[in-house]
């Protein structure tokens, strides 16, 4: 074997060692970081409860207990120390990268290698850079301090207001620069990317399966978090940076810096969220951030370590060549069993090629195929791949500058070299897997994944107790299904009788968009606002029962859209205005601005002390009338199917956004100022529900967007079916009561237990 050949390979077995093993392989025991990664991150989720998260604490613990080398920085293991400890670590760590963008040029194309696999091996995290903040508000904690805090962070995370503004989708855009994005969105896609390293997915897909269980690991999120943004621009993403200066928007890839028109700096911010959180839970919660700070700096450390390997074999084009040959054996052993290479089938020097690519190397670097140091002489990148070739197209224009690259480099032969033996050479035998190389440090998390939940849960016995299990993002098999039953009801009560029924919506959705539709909509709400005038205004009474009977909708504001906080949905062309509209619901970070907060100061002057929302004493609380509960658990079951209910949240979504600007809003501040009680709630909605820039606005654009991306046809999934699905949508802001709607209703929650 060539001496490069060689090294190659002893250095691709190192640096797999320290990634995980060789990725894409049957039984390297790497997939499962990546199987737990594209389970999490669907906005629709359920991780069960029970052994799955037993399974995620006991890889917290593992990681966490002497894994990091001790440093002079360590200090006493406080907060502050652990902080300087990272931001110390990601300075040194970002020098040692950029030395090897200035270790000289090296062979042709070697800085572009290195850039490449820097971008692609950070990936998985940086396309989803802070994507686990998404599921920390909740229905039941949309009021708390410290919920607002984290939100407002989230927020400049995602770009809130804008599509494609997130760190994410910076990321994205860098992909795209360098022509690498083709598995990368959604995000859950890069899992197919056998280029990336299955070590690539292990830190991000445990920091989204715990997002998707907040309840449980809040603590630990927030330490990961603020240890990312301690460390700031991940190290290797300094070498592309330096080759790269003007080709990402650096600012915004950096998790800890500000972005334009902010404060406080990321660091600063997530620091003050863990200090309210140590606040609020004692030193349970310290223990946690703690415990989610430390793992993340020694994944952190063992990550970069391996990429760093990665990138200094890489050096050598065999080491290139050697994973692409890898890579490509398992579909190229189907056939070549005909063509032979020193007496033995190409097909059998594939199938040994999985484990060790080395022998497969070295017989081509001595083939015919290959002309040693002139690429463009050899066959193999040549006849074999052209128009009538064998292999058209069987390499991709990127595989085949690694060929040339690593024909280019090998040395020439002798001009007396006799040729190749034709016969058949022992040599030595697939190398066995290291046990380093074979170590799945998340199988028993996707084990634990793939076995759901040891019970299905409580199911509901009713109105009351679904308000109340619901408050939260964690659910059980039973209450998911409850929810989707209760759905599927609920829209099908609201579908009843409606092409027999004059409804706002008009019957078509035109090309003209509903701007116009929402203007006249508008106008009209300010007609009967005008014709109602000399109307007599309800009594004191009827204006507090009124307010109170409305509370378990109100203190539950904005919660249809509850599962548009996901990463990808909050930046989207349709999700960007739908999560800009929860975040003003919820006060854009800000207690005095948060509507559940200043609905309860309106309910404190008529007398009313309600138990907290997420309680079950609230939910139980004999002042509510039993249908005062059966929208709000509609708006909290619908909320959590963005994709799957996606048509009838936007209805939804508009008629509550305009329900009441220009009319209803209005004729609501005069009552309550007759008596003296505040009128801040309808002032501040009747100004952000606007038709011209506010909610109602945004609402019948994000309608507009779906539909515009349709076809005009016929069939499921067209524009008329999803135009139908909006109107239904809209009409369960306020369905029908009459006998046969609710019997609608019951016939399809009974088809959905029976299926």
């Amino acid at each position: 074997m060539h001496s490069q050949q060689a090294a190659a390979t002893a250095t691709l077995s190192a640096a797999e060692h320290q990634a995980g093993g060789p990725h894409g392989l049957p039984g390297d025991g790497g997939g499962s970081a990546r199987t737990v990664y594209a389970y999490a991150t669907d906005p629709e989720a359920s991780l069960p409860e029970g052994r799955f998260v037993e399974e995620v604490r006991t890889v917290l613990r593992r990681r966490t207990t002497g894994t990091a080398p001790a440093t002079a920085s360590d200090g006493d293991g406080s907060l502050d120390a652990l902080v300087r400890q990272a931001a110390d670590w990601g300075t040194a760590e970002r020098e040692r990268y950029l030395t090897l963008a200035g270790a000289g040029e090296g062979p042709e194309g070697h800085r572009e290698v290195l850039v490449r696999r820097a971008v692609l091996g950070c990936a998985p995290l940086a396309l989803l850079s802070g994507a686990w903040l998404q599921w920390l508000s909740a229905p039941g904690n949309a009021d708390d301090p410290l919920v607002l805090r984290i939100l407002a962070l989230y927020a400049s995370d995602v770009g809130a207001g804008h599509p494609a503004a997130s760190r994410g989708s910076a990321y994205l855009e860098l992909l795209r620069r360098l022509r690498l994005a083709e598995n990368a969105a959604p995000a859950a896609r890069l899992t197919g990317d056998q280029r990336i390293p299955d070590g690539a997915f292990r830190l991000p897909a445990l920091l989204l399966a715990m997002s998707r269980r907040p309840d449980d690991f809040r603590g630990e999120i927030l330490g990961a978090d603020l240890c990312l943004r301690a460390v700031g621009l991940l190290p290797a993403l300094e070498l592309v940076q330096e080759v790269l200066p003007t080709e990402a928007d650096w600012a915004t890839l950096d998790p800890g810096g500000r972005r334009e028109g902010e404060g406080p700096s990321p660091v600063e911010r997530c620091r003050a969220a863990v200090d309210a959180l140590v606040e609020q839970e004692g030193e349970r919660g310290a223990d946690a951030v703690r415990s989610g700070f430390r793992w993340m700096l020694a994944g952190l450390r063992d990550w970069s370590g391996a990429l760093h390997a990665e990138l200094v074999a890489a050096g050598d084009p065999a080491f290139d060549m050697a994973e692409l040959m890898r890579l490509r054996a398992r579909e190229g052993a189907v056939y070549h069993h005909q063509f032979l290479l020193e007496g033995k089938p190409l097909a059998r020097w594939l199938a040994e090629c999985r484990t060790d690519p080395g022998p497969l190397l070295d017989v081509l670097a001595r083939s015919k195929l290959v002309k040693p140091g002139r690429s463009g002489a050899s066959s193999l990148v040549r006849g074999l791949v052209g128009e009538r070739g064998p292999m058209f197209r069987v390499f991709s224009p990127e595989d085949l500058t690694v060929i040339r690259r690593w024909i280019d480099s090998l040395p020439a032969r002798p001009a007396e070299a006799p040729e190749p033996r034709a016969e058949l050479e022992p040599g030595p035998g697939p190398k066995k897997p290291s046990p380093g190389a074979t170590r799945d440090h998340l199988a028993a998390v996707a084990a634990a994944l793939r076995a759901g939940a040891r019970s299905p849960g409580r199911t509901p016995s009713g109105l009351r107790e679904a308000y109340h299990l619901l408050m939260n993002r964690t659910d059980t098999p039973a209450l998911r299904s409850w929810a989707m039953d209760y759905v599927a009801g609920w829209l099908a009560r609201s579908g009843h009788g409606m092409d027999r029924t004059a409804m706002p919506l008009p019957e078509r959705w035109g090309h003209e968009g509903l701007r116009p539709w929402l203007q006249a909509q508008h106008d009209q709400h300010g007609a009967e606002f005008e014709e109602n005038a000399a109307v007599p205004l309800p009594s004191k009474e009827a204006v507090v029962d009124d307010t109170v009977q409305t509370a378990p909708l109100t203190l539950i504001d904005g919660s249809w859209l509850q599962g548009f906080t996901d990463y990808e949905q909050a930046s989207s062309a349709i999700g960007h205005s739908l999560f800009e509209t929860y975040w003003d619901e919820l006060g854009n970070g800000e207690p005095h601005l948060n509507h559940p907060l200043i609905y309860r100061d309106v309910l404190k002057e008529m007398g009313v002390e309600l138990p907290p929302t997420a309680s079950a004493a609230f939910a139980q609380w004999p002042g509510f009338r039993e249908e005062s509960l059966e929208l709000p658990v509609y708006w909290l079951c619908v909320g959590r199917f963005p994709q799957t209910f996606l048509p009838e949240v936007l209805g939804l979504n508009l008629a509550m956004e305009l329900s009441g600007v220009g009319g209803t809003y209005r004729r609501a501040r005069l009552a309550l100022k007759a008596y003296g009680f505040s009128t801040r709630f309808v002032d501040i909605h009747n100004t952000i529900d606007n038709v011209a820039t506010g909610h109602s606005a945004w609402a019948a654009d994000a309608v507009d967007t779906l539909l515009a991306s349709l076809p005009d046809a016929p069939g499921p999934g067209a524009r008329a079916d999803m135009w139908g699905r909006v109107r239904v949508g809209y009409r369960s802001l306020n369905p029908p009561r009459t006998v046969g709607a609710r019997l609608a209703a019951r016939r399809a929650r009974f088809t959905g237990r029976r299926r």
